[in-house]
């Protein structure tokens, strides 16, 4: 059976799993997890992606993420490519260092942003890397560390999940610690990681109580939340896939948005394609980027050779022309 495409747009929240192939280690000692996480910075900084938890294991990594205008697909290419080329250099060793798919579950916020945060923060604790709460706060590798401010990372937004605990920092970083500390009971939360209905309806316990007044729940392994946020994310996805049929039945293509970008900017459309630093030509190229993405599709990493650029130029560009685009009400009608 084909897999099913990711879910993805620009303010989702996802939990990232990455495995080792093979189970095997993929963080050798601090140098290389040093690397990923200065790595990581730059990616998560360059795509305007938020970091709300993570967290480094010898054989797998945690991350939970919110979407910025760079899809969640290119941000991880970035980070998975880099750091699995310098790993192999720095340990002359050849061959795929990844399991060949990531795992990547959209998440329901409001339900399960705290829980997953407390989550992946007590994975070195569960996986024995570190022996009681104490060690954890201490912990350079998990972003639990930086919420309680021992460890230095701007990159993760610490601050947005202290203030659900209170606003007096002092007092919102200790009931975060209590919270986290009620979690180590609960164990390894299948629910949280595992497939389908299981994940979506938050649980056996709850599957159960369904199943006995004979309700049924939607589920889809590439979601975290109730039976109604699951319709809604499908609803929204398959709503982007006939957006995107119907513009390319209509002829639509990556050349029809440069011709509609050469209007709106009033430059040629040779110039839509150049690079430079002009004014002008940074808008077409930001217009150019983000409908390319966003309306048809196109991957950044082809419009990286297309345009000439970096992909991190790319993805400024998305970021730039969302915000263009929202703030000048620009449409882009039919190709």
């Amino acid at each position: 059976m084909p897999r099913k495409a990711r879910i993805d747009a620009p303010g989702a929240l996802h939990h990232i799993i990455v495995r080792g192939i093979a189970r095997r280690r993929i963080f050798d000692d601090d140098e290389d997890r040093k690397h990923f996480i200065e790595r990581f910075e730059k990616v998560v900084s360059e795509t305007e992606t938020q970091c709300f938890a993570w967290a480094l294991i010898p054989n797998h990594f945690h991350l939970l993420l919110k979407t910025g205008a760079t899809p969640l697909s290119t941000a991880m290419k970035r980070l998975l490519t880099g750091y699995a080329m310098h790993y192999n250099r720095r340990h002359k060793r050849s061959g795929h260092l990844f399991q060949n798919r990531y795992k990547s579950i959209l998440c329901q916020e409001d339900t399960y942003l705290l829980e997953l945060v407390r989550y992946i923060h007590l994975n070195p604790l569960r996986a024995g890397l570190i022996k009681d709460m104490k060690a954890l706060d201490q912990y350079p590798y998990s972003g639990h560390s930086v919420i309680m401010g021992n460890t230095l990372a701007e990159w993760h937004n610490a601050k947005y999940i202290l203030e659900f605990f209170d606003s007096k920092l002092s007092v919102s970083r200790r009931r975060y610690r209590e919270f986290v500390i009620r979690g180590i009971s609960e164990g390894r939360r299948q629910d949280l990681t595992g497939g389908g209905l299981l994940r979506s309806v938050g649980g056996w316990t709850a599957i159960k109580t369904l199943r006995k007044t004979g309700a049924l729940q939607k589920g889809d392994e590439r979601i975290l939340g109730d039976g109604e946020f699951v319709d809604s994310v499908l609803a929204q996805a398959n709503e982007d896939l006939e957006r995107r049929h119907r513009l390319k039945v209509k002829g639509g293509s990556v050349d029809g948005i440069a011709v509609k970008v050469a209007e709106i900017v009033g430059i040629s459309i040779s110039d839509v394609w150049a690079r430079g630093k002009k004014s002008e030509l940074v808008l077409a190229r930001s217009l150019l980027c983000f409908w390319a993405t966003s309306e048809l599709g196109i991957s950044q990493v082809w419009l990286s050779k297309k345009l000439g650029i970096s992909p991190s130029a790319v993805s400024f560009s998305v970021a730039r022309g969302r915000k263009i685009i929202e703030q000048r009400q620009y449409v882009l009608d039919d190709l």
